[in-house]
């Protein structure tokens, strides 16, 4: 069977690693991957955003099955196309996809099906956002607020304001941050208070299938300090979320939003990611994802024993609910290493020495992101998130030791990490 993975960075090093321990893989392709990815894959120069020529690619190959790792591809409607030319793939339509790609669909579809979530307003400018903050939806000028560009930012279109004034300058802002078209339209909600946890699953239309519930570390400083990023690291374990808190987001939040989609007209086949607050009221959304989160795959697939051809099969054929998905006992862990000056504008060229080394470490995977060969064949960093250093092990502490033991292995000038990932 003949793999093609859409995507260039950790979170597609992942989906390629996981295909690759499939028997009934012959090869695999990536467009457009990444050095480290090139490992295990051959590199197709063509972007995730050029979906005719993936298309193309795709037929001229006889390829069998595209997974599409980012939400870029699925936004301008690589599925779409895709399946319109009887091609095989997995991913959001271009319709499901709204429920990223615009934060203010998300939230109005959310309100519409009675899935919990913070309130909200929704301005169409600048000016109309500040002055919504004059109103008493938000009359508390001591209260934060959470202040977002409606359209797809990497990550980074989300500001938690601590007052007023600081919504204001996240207002005035948020163009220069993620760009015209994805500030064009401005969220503004309350802040919600709680315990965030990411839950993400397979879907085929109808049935679901859970993976390991994660969190997430955005800032780039200890301690959750600094400006935000694509994330910091990761880690999965089971006492993140209890059997009841569980069966209470399946009930409150993904069987409304699967109906809901249905009842839209578009049946959600794909990944589907569960940004969640757990609050004392319950858990709320604080967003969807249409695709595997980066790095939550790194720390999710390497603990993935079922063989991913089955389960893309299974969400093909609407099969999920009958297929047995087994996960590695424990948890995982995945440290991000990041360039100098990440998220600003990240230093990049520099010689990433220790890769052998940290391989050496049982239990360890290395993701690559941000990376490139040089003219010495020698890996250099060409990115902001550089590389995911991820382990698995039979407790969270286990999975973390060996996580940075590796990661410790591994320098270039400037490096920077998080030393407080699952803690």
């Amino acid at each position: 069977m003949k793999i093609l993975v859409i995507g260039s960075g950790g979170r597609e090093h992942a989906i390629c690693y996981a295909f690759s321990k499939s028997q009934r893989v012959t090869k695999i392709h990536c467009a457009n991957g990444n050095a480290g990815i090139a490992s295990i894959a051959e590199l197709v120069d063509i972007k995730p955003d050029e979906i005719g020529r993936l298309a193309d690619f795709a037929q001229s190959e006889a390829i069998d099955l595209t997974f599409v790792g980012g939400e870029t591809s699925l936004a301008l409607g690589v599925v779409d196309e895709f399946e319109a030319r009887g091609l095989k793939i997995i991913g959001a339509s271009k319709a499901a996809a709204r429920l990223e790609a615009s934060k203010a669909f998300a939230k109005d579809f959310m309100k519409s099906y009675g899935v919990p979530t913070a309130d909200y307003a929704v301005a169409m400018s600048r000016a109309e956002a500040i002055e919504l903050l004059e109103t008493d939806r938000f009359g508390d000028t001591s209260m934060p607020v959470v202040v977002k560009a409606d359209g797809l930012a990497a990550g980074k279109g989300v500001v938690v304001a601590r007052d007023r004034a600081e919504a204001i300058n996240a207002i005035n802002e948020l163009e220069s941050l993620v760009g015209a078209d994805a500030a064009s339209t401005i969220v503004l909600e309350e802040c919600l208070f709680g315990r965030e946890v990411s839950l993400i699953l397979f879907a085929d239309g109808e049935s679901f299938a859970l993976m390991p519930p994660t969190r997430d570390h955005k800032r780039i400083g200890e301690g959750d300090t600094g400006p935000n990023t694509g994330g910091m690291g990761t880690f999965t374990d089971d006492s993140l979320l209890t059997p009841e808190q569980t069966e209470e987001i399946i009930e409150s939040v993904i069987r409304p939003t699967l109906k809901g989609c249905s009842d839209e007209g578009f049946r959600f086949r794909g990944i589907l990611f569960l940004g969640l607050m757990m609050t004392e009221a319950g858990p709320k959304v604080l967003e969807y994802n249409v695709r595997f989160g980066d790095p939550e795959t790194q720390a999710i697939l390497i603990r993935l024993e079922t063989d991913l051809v089955e389960i893309c099969e299974a969400m093909l054929a609407g099969r999920l609910g009958e297929t047995e998905i087994n996960w590695r006992p424990g948890s995982s862990a995945c440290v991000i290493l990041a360039a100098e000056n990440y998220p600003a504008k990240p230093r990049t060229g520099d010689v990433i020495n220790g890769l052998e080394n940290a391989a050496t470490h049982g239990d360890v995977v290395i993701f690559h992101a941000g990376t490139m060969l040089d003219d010495r064949g020698m890996f250099v960093t060409s990115g902001g998130r550089v590389l995911g250093v991820t382990a698995v092990g039979d407790d969270l502490s286990s999975a973390l030791q060996k996580a940075y033991a590796a990661a410790n292995e591994i320098n270039w000038p400037g490096m920077q990490f998080r030393s407080d990932i699952g803690k």
